[in-house]
C-alpha cells in the first residue's frame, strides 16, 4: 500500500501518524504498571506497545474479577 501526501509524494504503508494522546495513554499506563523508563516504552514497536498494554488489562481482569473493558482495551 502507498500513501500519497500533499505535493504529490508517494511513501510506503498507510499510516500517516499514530494520535498523540493515545501514546501518551500507552507510556502512561505501562509506566504505570510495570514501572519502566519512558525511553524504554518508546523504544518499543507501536504493535508491541499495544500488545503490552492488551496484557496488562488482561491481567487486572484475571486479579479483580471484572467483567468491564479497562480504558487500554484494543
Amino acid at each position: 500500500m502507498w500513501a500519497q501526501f500533499r505535493g504529490g509524494r508517494n511513501f510506503p504503508g498507510g499510516i500517516r501518524g499514530y494520535p498523540l494522546d493515545r501514546i501518551y495513554e500507552e507510556v502512561a499506563f505501562i509506566a504505570y504498571y510495570f514501572h519502566w523508563a519512558y525511553e524504554e516504552i518508546m523504544n518499543l514497536e507501536h504493535r508491541e506497545r499495544q500488545r503490552w498494554c492488551e496484557e496488562i488489562s488482561r491481567i487486572n481482569k484475571s486479579l479483580s474479577g471484572e467483567k468491564q473493558r479497562s480504558i487500554m482495551d484494543v
